[in-house]
């Protein structure tokens, strides 16, 4: 049998039989995440979240709401116990903004 004719209930009599290994995987998965650039709950197959959200907007309302995500990382960022991941998100979501309106200057919309 190939790894490539698993069935799903195969995997699962694995995991049920490999308990602390998949422990292992998990807490290793949990330890590589990173929360800012890359966060896994913000992916779905191929599609990251931000894409959708950008394409769902027209462009003045993305540019709004990258300024209002960088507002709201920056004003909570001393009261939810996570100071420094809040600041890099709020820097990610600035630096995105800037890059908006940097392509735009480029492709002379200003």
């Amino acid at each position: 049998m190939s790894i490539d004719d698993a069935t799903p209930a195969d995997w699962d009599r694995l995991r049920d039989k490999h308990p602390t290994l998949v422990k292992k995987y998990e807490d290793f998965v949990k330890d590589n995440e990173d929360p800012v650039n890359s966060p896994q709950h913000y992916n779905y197959g191929k599609v990251e979240c931000i894409e959708a959200i950008e394409e769902s907007m027209t462009p003045e309302s993305f540019k709004g709401y990258l300024k209002g995500n960088t507002m709201k990382y920056l004003w909570r960022y001393e009261r939810k116990g996570k100071g420094l991941e809040d600041l890099r998100k709020a820097q990610w979501y600035l630096n995105k903004l800037i890059k908006e309106i940097d392509n735009e200057r480029a492709d002379g919309l200003r």
